[in-house]
């Protein structure tokens, strides 16, 4: 676990899902929350909940199930990270796959997604890309 928390989290959710793992326990950072809140809301995830453990507190995410039971597939790819920063204003915010995956944007009113972000004509930093 380095410094950044987001490359942790999207990390630990691509090796759960190919280690077939369907809980992801990873430490807890209100950022990490925040988009955990936005990929259950976007149906990627089933579950997130904050759980605490002899004073320290995580993050449990639980993966979904296709409808052979297998763990569903998600492609995660960070694009701003600490090194470089990548930001965009509302009209130049990507659309990944032409709608059907998701940017998530750190604006100046919190964590949210593209089409959250287009709608209420506001850029920010772009976190990642999930499809």
């Amino acid at each position: 676990m380095g410094n950044d928390t987001i490359a942790d989290l999207l990390t630990s959710i691509r090796n759960a899902e190919m280690a077939r793992k369907r809980v992801v326990r990873i430490a807890f950072s209100t950022i990490g929350e925040s988009i955990g809140k936005i990929l259950v809301r976007e149906g990627f995830i089933e579950n997130v909940r904050k759980h605490r453990e002899n004073n320290k507190s995580f993050l449990v995410l639980t993966l979904r199930k296709n409808w052979k039971g297998n763990i569903k597939s998600l492609n995660l790819k960070r694009i701003s990270r600490p090194g470089l920063r990548i930001y965009s204003n509302y009209q130049r915010i990507p659309r990944i796959l032409g709608g059907m995956g998701i940017v998530i944007l750190s604006t100046s009113r919190g964590i949210m997604t593209d089409r959250e972000a287009r709608l209420e004509k506001i850029g920010g930093e772009s976190l990642c890309y999930i499809w």
